[in-house]
């Protein structure tokens, strides 16, 4: 952050993952200013992230909102690989801790999880996904 922002009136932004990985949109900080972002492609705002505007002498940090997930905890190497290619085949996205596979708690993944025996606990945290690569297609 430039040395001069730090004087700005400071302001945040609660964000979910989904909003969070959207690159143009309209916004609103927690205090209510409404600005606009086009950030580049592939850009995924972390918690701690700050926007700056010298013209209205403000700077706006991101805050990662904590929602609701699915914490797994695989026990082997195995397990981490199999865990992650289950879920990542029902088309989800996906955090890794050291020790966990994170996942949003949508409709739908919990019966996944559970035919799957992928062991797994509710859990409420900031979800960043896995930076998301080359999209692709299915073709006939």
């Amino acid at each position: 952050m430039p040395e001069t922002a730090r004087g700005y009136v400071h302001d945040t932004i609660t964000l979910g993952w989904e909003e969070r990985i959207k690159a143009r949109g309209r916004r609103r900080t927690d205090g209510g200013v409404e600005f606009g972002t086009t950030l580049p492609r592939g850009t995924v705002l972390q918690d701690g992230d700050c926007f700056v505007f010298d013209e209205h002498r403000l700077r706006v940090a991101v805050v990662a909102r904590r929602e609701p997930v699915f914490v797994i905890k695989p026990a082997t190497p195995a397990e981490w690989g199999l865990f992650a290619y289950q879920i990542g085949n029902s088309h989800q996205p996906l955090m890794f801790t050291e020790h966990e596979i994170v996942c949003p708690a949508v409709p739908g993944l919990e019966p996944v999880l559970s035919y799957h025996r992928i062991p797994y606990a509710p859990g409420l945290r900031a979800f960043t996904p896995v930076a998301q690569g080359p999209g692709h297609e299915h073709r006939l």
